[in-house]
């Protein structure tokens, strides 16, 4: 670390604690050699998730696209927000603990019908009718009959 003002390294750490919102590190860092303050925040870097689509392509993770798809299906059902969220966590923890650079988008779609099962049922059941698009009604059937089997 070098100073922004005097370029020199020598540098001190005198406070250090949480930011605000909890996600990085604030340092309060004095140079040794011109004696001015200045602070820094440390963050983890996070390793860049990609999507392998059903054709192939790829593209970037996106926690928006996930969390709109996932309250598409919960709308107008008693789902709160903080459930959805919650769930959308639970599926980055378990991509990022994969330690996996790509993803396949239909492992993304089974950890989310997973969790969406144990939210609401009816909102399992819209997620996966366009997750593993039902092509008519038999297909919806069988749906629900694993559903009504597991109870």
């Amino acid at each position: 670390m070098k100073c922004p003002y005097c370029g020199t390294e020598s540098i001190k750490v005198i406070d250090s604690r949480p930011s605000e919102e909890n996600n990085a590190i604030r340092r309060r860092r004095q140079c040794e050699n011109c004696e001015k303050r200045f602070t820094t925040y440390e963050t983890v870097e996070s390793m860049p998730l990609i999507i392998v689509k059903k054709d192939n392509s790829r593209e970037p993770y996106s926690r928006d696209k996930l969390m709109s798809g996932l309250v598409r299906s919960c709308h107008k059902r008693p789902v709160a927000m903080k459930s959805i969220d919650a769930l959308v966590d639970d599926i980055e923890n378990q991509l990022y603990n994969a330690m996996k650079k790509e993803v396949d988008s239909s492992q993304i779609g089974e950890i989310a019908m997973e969790g969406l099962k144990s939210l609401d049922e009816v909102a399992y059941v819209r997620f996966a009718s366009i997750y593993r698009e039902f092509r008519d009604i038999n297909t919806f059937m069988d749906e629900l009959k694993k559903i009504l089997k597991e109870k």
